[in-house]
């Protein structure tokens, strides 16, 4: 499961891997996007975000949560503090499921899928087809962002989630 987190806007997908003679193939299982109400207070906002990522969650049990970094180059710092309650509220719903969460820059999530940490948009989103053997570009932007997101936490999530684990004992 991969999620660009927002408070307004968080995008999720959910990608299922199956093995073919050792190679990994996809299969998108759900992808959307979780609102909330941009006029109500933060707490609702955020409980809002908690139960629709705890629904996906319920709905597809995942194995594995990939989340994008918080990006430090916000310029606006209540942006960048209103992302951090909006991630926390998701780690939150990862964790009382007990799903491991692996987290990702964008920068790093682009190199993966394209070989390249400044890949525009259109670049990433055909990239999320390919490999999803999409007929169509995944979208809004939020929608194509999670599944590159999972894609990378496919392609990295396990030795990040033994990396974490080292790192606790």
């Amino acid at each position: 499961m991969g999620i660009d987190p927002g408070l307004n806007t968080t995008g999720y997908g959910v990608i299922e891997v199956t093995s073919n003679k050792g190679l990994g193939q996809f299969r998108l299982c759900e992808a959307g996007i979780i609102r909330s109400k941009a006029k109500a207070p933060i707490e609702t906002r955020l409980a809002e975000l908690h139960e629709g990522v705890t629904e996906v969650i319920q709905l597809h049990h995942p194995d594995l949560m990939s989340l994008e970094q918080l990006f430090s180059h916000y310029e606006r710092v209540r942006t960048s503090i209103l992302m951090g309650h909006a991630r926390g509220v998701i780690c939150l719903a990862a964790a009382t499921a007990g799903i491991p969460v692996v987290h990702y820059e964008p920068t790093r999530v682009k190199k993966v899928l394209t070989g390249n940490g400044r890949a525009p948009k259109s670049q990433m989103q055909l990239a999320v087809k390919l490999q999803l053997g999409l007929s169509t570009v995944p979208e809004p932007d939020d929608v194509a962002d999670a599944l590159a997101i999972a894609l990378c936490g496919h392609h990295l999530g396990n030795q990040s989630v033994m990396d974490q684990l080292l790192k606790q004992r």
